[in-house]
């Protein structure tokens, strides 16, 4: 009976032992609750920097193919925002925000095939008696590579015809004398 229960006590610490050496997964990309978002082929972000008035900014590069950047930020203490907005919003793009697993993921998607500089500010708000705090997202959109489909040309309605008018000719009976 010792011999079996040392033996349980030796295969359930094993057991243990390979569980504690699995490394922990990490994401390398943002999140995807919504089942739709499609990354951009580049985005990369700076650190998060911070003004000594407390206002924050990151600089993004992203590629305008339709897919998004994303970062996401923190309040103190390590749990996500509990509203936010974006004011003013990109002139190139969209911006999105979200709550998930206690981080805030703010979002950018450029227009489609656009290049040149983007910028565009979201408000954090901590809840209670907290301050707000702006963070200004400075997005160099880079176009390489990115192709816009033609429209199609436009189906043209055949050319109406024109109705046949139709000739009827009567025949006069004539009586016989």
């Amino acid at each position: 009976m010792r011999l079996r229960g040392s033996a349980i006590t030796l295969v359930s610490a094993l057991t243990l032992a390979a569980c504690a050496q699995k490394p922990v997964v990490q994401r390398v990309v943002p999140p995807n609750p919504f089942g739709y978002q499609k990354v951009s082929a580049v985005c990369t972000t700076t650190p998060v920097k911070t003004a000594a008035d407390g206002s924050m900014s990151v600089d993004m590069t992203v590629r305008s193919d339709d897919g998004l950047c994303a970062l996401s930020v923190q309040k103190p203490g390590n749990t996500n925002y509990r509203s936010f907005g974006v004011s003013p919003a990109p002139e190139h793009g969209k911006a999105f925000m979200y709550n998930f697993d206690d981080h805030t993921y703010i979002t950018y998607t450029p227009s489609t095939a656009y290049a040149g500089k983007d910028s565009f500010t979201a408000i954090l708000i901590p809840g209670g008696s907290d301050p707000r705090a702006k963070l200004t997202v400075n997005a160099t959109v880079d176009a390489t590579g990115v192709t816009v489909a033609a429209p199609p040309a436009p189906v043209l309605a055949p050319a109406a015809k024109k109705p046949v008018t139709k000739h009827t000719t009567t025949r006069r009976k004539t009586t016989k004398k």
